[in-house]
């Protein structure tokens, strides 16, 4: 008589191979950093602007650099920042491009020259 062997719908000891688990994972509070930190950096450069066109322009190039920081910290440093720093940053363009929409629709001039 043959030994009984499971089918494998059960599986029963360890897996055959390991499983793969990230050193680093994105965690709650890494996001919640990296948001903060972006939300004070692009309320900084956005109060550097002195108009609609200024806040505009200062805005693009806070979140931009933001987004390059995010990039390194995709690649060397804690990636939950990373995605903090990214959701914000894209979120403050959002609003800057909101903001000038408006001003353009209400004023039928474009207000970035």
């Amino acid at each position: 008589m043959m030994p009984y062997s499971p089918s494998g719908l059960f599986p029963s000891g360890r897996p055959p191979r390991p499983t793969y688990r990230e050193p680093n994972p994105v965690s709650g509070p890494g996001v919640a950093a990296g948001a903060a930190a972006t939300i004070a950096w692009l309320v900084l450069f956005g109060l550097l602007g002195r108009s609609l066109a200024g806040y505009a322009w200062w805005t693009l190039l806070a979140a931009a650099l933001a987004w390059l920081a995010a990039l390194a910290l995709v690649r060397f440093g804690d990636r939950g920042v990373a995605t903090g720093v990214a959701i914000v940053a894209a979120g403050g363009w959002s609003i800057a491009a909101a903001v000038v929409a408006a001003r353009w629709l209400s004023s039928g001039d474009w207000p970035l020259w």
